[in-house]
């Protein structure tokens, strides 16, 4: 199957006055049709800058972005308003990333007036509004609310009610349920299935919690300091985690059962290390209990170890048995 979004190399870097940072830094990989890729990192790995990069919040500072087999690295402002009628975010925080001063209602409608969809027939919008509210389980009673009246479940479910507005094919979720209860993160979780399974939709999948993407994500990519270290099949990667780091991540997953055993905790030590002009050598080595000389003298590439395995690591043979 051709792949439907495909990253070559992406950088995405800051000046400060410190240096650059290397927010994102070579990252590539493909994503095919209504499949889900799973990201997951500790906070500040450039998991949320990846995912804004791709749909051009921000602008990459090199690299290819190709979507549908054609070339957005950097679109037009007709070919960028275009492209936001099929790639749309929703983000983290749901009541930060809602106009206070709008409706439910009307922040879903919004997109469609900007886009002019339907020949900007009111009645017909209204309609497609009430739709989409039936569609992400919002009561319509709820049309003429305002976000500080909804809880978290709810302002979430608008934010997904908006990114639906104006038909998508491709999504971009930035820790949707971080911020919400345990009971909703699962009903929000099982909505975008629903819907990924209804609609045909793709997603790129952001979250620090393994254990959320393990029902959800068909992959899952493992960044650390701006770098892609691992990115395997979801089963593969819990079965046969290779990278040091994406061990003890996994590791670090509770066990909801009394009486079955886990693995060891491995317990991360050490300084971790600054992205501003970071230098030529592993960047997790300062963490790492398995390191080699060969780690402090060059960063190893991400390399095809297994069948749709890929892994960045100078040791990678020491694990791949285990």
């Amino acid at each position: 199957m051709a792949d439907y979004l495909r990253i070559e190399n992406l950088k995405k870097y800051f000046k400060t006055a410190k240096g650059t940072v290397h927010a994102v830094d070579d990252v590539s990989f493909s994503i095919e049709r209504g499949k889900t890729l799973g990201v997951v990192g500790e906070s500040g790995c450039g998991k949320s800058t990846l995912g804004r990069c791709i749909i051009h919040l921000l602008e990459p500072t090199s690299g290819k972005i190709f979507f549908d087999g054609a070339d957005i690295t950097k679109p037009t402002p007709e070919e960028q308003k275009a492209l936001r009628q099929r790639m749309q975010m929703i983000f983290q925080d749901p009541f930060s990333s809602l106009n206070p001063r709008m409706t439910v209602a009307d922040s879903i409608l919004e997109p469609m007036e900007i886009h002019h969809m339907y020949d900007g027939d009111k009645d017909r919008q209204r309609e497609e509004v009430a739709r989409i509210m039936d569609t992400v389980g919002l009561a319509r009673r709820l049309a003429d609310s305002y976000p500080h009246e909804l809880d978290g479940g709810r302002r979430q479910r608008v934010g997904i009610a908006r990114a639906l507005a104006l038909q998508p094919d491709f999504i971009v979720c930035d820790e949707p349920v971080s911020a919400l209860d345990v009971s909703i993160q699962a009903q929000i979780l099982n909505l975008l299935q629903d819907l990924k399974e209804q609609m045909g939709l793709t997603f790129i999948f952001i979250t620090h919690d393994l254990s959320v993407v393990n029902h959800f994500a068909d992959e899952i990519a493992v960044m650390y300091l701006g770098q892609l270290i691992e990115k395997a099949p979801t089963e593969e990667l819990f079965d046969h985690p290779i990278h040091p780091y994406t061990r003890a991540l996994l590791s670090a997953i509770p066990i909801p059962e009394v009486g079955i055993s886990r693995p060891e905790r491995i317990l991360l030590k050490g300084e971790i290390s600054s992205p501003i002009d970071p230098p030529d050598e592993c960047r997790f080595a300062k963490r790492c209990i398995y390191t080699c000389d060969q780690c402090h003298q060059s960063c190893p590439k991400l390399m095809e170890v297994r069948p749709g395995h890929f892994v960045s690591c100078h040791l990678w043979k020491d694990f791949l048995s285990e």
